[in-house]
C-alpha cells in the first residue's frame, strides 16, 4: 500500500445521526442534512456525496492528464457518477459508474484522457480493487 509522504490538506467533518443526521466541516463551509437514500427528508445521502466528491476529484486528474498531454480540456468537461449501494453475500455493498463528457475531443483521446485520469485520481485508488466501477465516455463529440 502506498503512503503518504507530505499531506496537502486533511478534510474534518462532524457527523452525528447517521443516515438521518447531520454533517458539518470544521471551516463551516459544509453544513448538510442527511436522509437515508430513498428516504422523504430533504437532506443528501453518503452515496450522493461519494459521488459529488469522485466526480470533481475525476475532472481534476482530467485536467492533468490533458494538460501531460498538451491538450486543452474541453468547455463542458463533465462527470455524471452514479452510485449504486446494494446487498449481496455477507451485507451491503457499493458499486459505480462514471459517464465521463469530453465533448470536441475524438474518442480515442478521449479515452486515453479518462484511462489516465482512473489511474491518478485519489477516490478512483481509494475504491480500486474495493468496488465495482465501471467508466464510460458518453460524449466525446468526435469519431476516432
Amino acid at each position: 500500500m502506498a503512503q503518504i509522504t507530505n499531506v496537502l490538506y486533511t478534510g474534518k467533518t462532524h457527523t452525528t445521526g447517521g443516515r438521518d443526521g447531520q454533517s458539518r466541516s470544521d471551516d463551516g463551509r459544509l453544513d448538510v442534512k442527511l436522509t437515508p437514500p430513498g428516504g422523504h427528508g430533504t437532506g443528501t445521502n453518503p452515496e450522493q456525496l461519494l459521488g459529488a466528491g469522485w466526480s470533481a476529484c475525476f475532472i481534476g486528474a482530467l485536467g492533468i492528464a490533458a494538460a501531460e498531454r498538451k491538450i486543452a480540456l474541453p468547455k463542458g468537461t463533465a462527470v455524471d457518477t452514479e452510485i449504486d449501494l446494494g446487498t449481496g453475500d455477507g451485507g451491503y455493498y457499493l458499486q459505480a459508474r462514471l459517464n465521463v463528457t469530453l465533448p470536441g475531443l475524438a474518442i480515442d483521446v478521449a479515452n486515453v484522457l479518462v484511462q489516465a485520469a482512473h489511474r491518478t485520481c485519489p477516490y478512483s485508488k481509494a475504491t480500486r480493487g474495493n468496488i465495482d466501477v465501471e467508466i464510460h465516455v458518453v460524449d466525446s463529440g468526435i469519431a476516432a
